[in-house]
């Protein structure tokens, strides 16, 4: 241990003004860094480890009780944190197979994944997970308006009744009209049946399939299947349905509807965009 003496003359520095700083309170610029780290890693913390610097920069500058900061200075501070958001890989589409022994609907909705009411276009789609079982799978139902899971369903098999579950469960929980609804899907044997034909044609419900391996004309469907895997069941490991079952539960109502912004939203998240956006009646 050198004496202080020595080392202010070797930095240059007056002894009184490094007894000085010592007992100086921490400057403005000092105090704002140290909050806007504690307040990345708090925002960091609560997504589950999902954002990055843009959507934490968002959050910082619209909640009144975090300190506003821009995108590069949160970038920072996620750097000096050691923090980094878990998801690394890029949006890439899927195709589906299709059942050319059917006839499928026209592409009514054409790519135009916006609404504007609740409950007027319906997107749905079925993927997998593994389990330590074997595979499972889900089928979910969006409403393009606000982006939110209407209804899902999960299941061993892939049958028909499947995807019936979920278009009940939507239906149950948003009681549309049915002759203002276009649902749109691909063309898997799972939507082509008669049986789901039939529960549509019985609600007067429109509907609207995918071209032929375009997997862009559902790329909503898609990009929320991204989504649940990359942030949230790629980083887990199921023992069975069941725990899968409860991980998508908690993916889908109490965070991606109910916490997760969306860009598509103006960075708000679905349950706040109907509630400021869609008639009182039509909010589930």
């Amino acid at each position: 241990m050198f004496p202080v003496t020595w080392m202010c003359q070797i930095l240059n520095v007056s002894t009184s003004g490094y007894y000085d700083s010592i007992g100086r309170e921490p400057s403005k610029r000092t105090r704002r860094r140290r909050q806007i780290r504690q307040d990345v890693e708090r925002v960091y913390r609560d997504s589950h480890g999902i954002y990055g610097s843009w959507k934490i920069a968002d959050i910082l500058r619209w909640r009144d009780d975090l300190e506003s900061a821009c995108r590069n200075t949160v970038a920072d501070a996620m750097r000096a944190l050691g923090l980094k958001s878990r998801v690394c890989k890029t949006f890439k589409p899927v195709t589906t197979q299709t059942d050319p022994s059917k006839r499928p609907a026209d592409n009514l909705l054409n790519r135009e994944f916006t609404a504007d009411a609740p409950d007027r276009k319906w997107v749905t789609d079925i993927t997998y997970l593994p389990t330590k079982e074997g595979w499972v799978y889900l089928a979910v139902v969006m409403d393009l308006f606000s982006r939110r899971i209407v209804g899902w369903s999960m299941s061993e098999s892939l049958a028909t009744v499947l995807v019936s579950a979920a278009l009940r469960h939507a239906v149950e929980a948003r009681h549309p009209n049915g002759r203002q609804l276009l649902h749109h899907s691909d063309r898997g044997c799972q939507y082509t049946s008669d049986a789901y034909q039939r529960t549509l044609r019985a609600m007067g419900i429109t509907c609207s399939m995918s071209r032929a391996g375009c997997c862009y004309d559902n790329a909503a469907m898609e990009r929320f299947f991204w989504s649940l895997k990359q942030e949230w069941t790629n980083h887990c490991v199921y023992a069975n349905i069941a725990a899968a079952r409860a991980s998508v539960f908690q993916y889908i109502e109490v965070f991606y509807n109910r916490e997760r912004i969306h860009e598509a939203l103006g960075y708000v998240t679905p349950e706040y965009y109907e509630a400021v956006n869609a008639p009182a009646s039509k909010v589930a």
